[in-house]
């Protein structure tokens, strides 16, 4: 299916279209991971006055297998955290834990301690043994980040990947055929031709690859997509080699799932003057010794769903926020932005796909593969 193609022309920028909110998206997402680069903090962060019931609210966040300063999915969970701590009296305790095999201990010692108001879990990796502590301790509160547990003390919080990761698609397969030249860095336009890299294989992350490929073909039915996956999301190397691999095969973009170890991916990009989509933060921002490679990042806006989970429990309005909540586009919880070294340099297509393909979505003309928890 081919889309609009078109002459350079000034690109607003996906935050740009969000102004009526009175949300600096971009801002937003750029935030947390900038005021936590360099700091992984361990332990306790205090609150300031608060305006909440009178008593401090104690909150423990206990981190992804990529571990904090993430520039993206773990920092965005923190800093909402660290903003709902701006209006009410919290105090946070930051636990970094890569080893999943921990998690089973590691929920229970939190819940054990009687001190925490609200545990919040980065990522699906906790689902199994949540599953199981979620039972075993009624009166603790929990928060789930990208998968739910159907008990009444938890919070599922599940961000649609797959919408995300569509749009990204569909950035990588508008600029594959269009010639782009930025510091050195270019796209071949004479080949239809993008690469994807995930952490783990499994249900979530094939969600953001089968969305991606499903976002590159609705622009473009001929491009052809590598993909390759690390087996984690720690190892830069890995990603590196996975992602020149796929330069060297012709690919012009390559789009990561990987946490952390998308670092390697953008380093990739780099060495061979090639580009790259970033994931969950404005990696652009958050990342800025790559943004002359990354084109645009597939965004969710996780610091905004903490955020809303620590506020109702300061507020004793638990209830609220309880059970399973799926984010996506129509809750301007996801999107598509474009680099900021980029913003300016684009073709009018790239914003007008994006643009089609969010309202055909919205209003239910696209069927995007899989769904916000994954490939079944």
């Amino acid at each position: 299916m081919a889309h609009n193609t078109g002459e350079p022309t000034e690109f607003a920028g996906a935050d740009d279209q969000n102004s009526t909110t009175g949300i600096d998206r971009r801002t937003v997402l750029a935030s947390g991971a900038a005021v936590l680069g360099g700091s992984a903090l361990a332990g306790c962060i205090g609150g300031g006055d608060g305006s909440g019931q009178g008593e401090t609210t104690n909150i423990a966040i206990v981190s992804s297998p990529a571990g904090f300063d993430d520039n993206a999915f773990n920092d965005l969970a923190l800093e909402g955290l660290q903003t709902a701590q701006e209006e009410y009296d919290i105090e946070i305790n930051q636990v970094e834990e890569t080893e999943q095999a921990q998690y089973q201990s590691t929920q229970a010692e939190l819940a054990q301690s009687g001190e925490y108001d609200l545990i919040v879990l980065v990522s699906y990796n906790h689902t199994e043994a949540l599953t199981q502590n979620a039972v075993d301790y009624p009166d603790q509160n929990w928060m789930l980040i990208n998968d739910h547990v159907d008990e009444p003390n938890v919070a599922g919080y599940t961000w649609a990947n797959h919408e995300m990761s569509y749009l990204a698609g569909v950035l990588a397969g508008t600029m594959t055929t269009e010639e782009l030249e930025h510091e050195g860095n270019s796209t071949n336009p004479d080949a239809a031709q993008v690469g994807f890299v995930g952490g783990e294989d499994g249900s979530l992350i094939n969600a953001f690859e089968e969305a991606y490929k499903a976002g590159a073909q609705w622009v473009n039915e001929d491009v052809e997509i590598n993909v390759g996956y690390i087996g984690n999301y720690t190892d830069t190397s890995s990603a590196a080699d996975i992602a020149s691999s796929q330069y060297d095969d012709g690919a012009d973009i390559v789009y990561h799932a990987a946490a952390a170890a998308g670092r390697g991916v953008f380093e990739a990009a780099q060495d061979n003057s090639r580009l790259a989509i970033g994931v969950d933060a404005d990696q652009s921002q958050t990342l800025p010794d790559f943004q002359d490679v990354i084109l645009g990042s597939a965004v969710k806006y996780i610091n905004e769903g903490t955020r809303e989970v620590a506020s109702a429990v300061a507020e004793g309005n638990f209830d609220e926020v309880a059970g399973a909540n799926t984010l996506g586009l129509e809750e301007e919880a996801v999107d598509c932005v474009i680099g900021q070294a980029f913003e300016g340099q684009l073709p009018d297509a790239v914003q007008q796909n994006l643009d089609d393909a969010k309202q055909g979505i919205t209003e239910g003309d696209i069927e995007v593969p899989c769904t916000a928890a994954g490939c079944n």
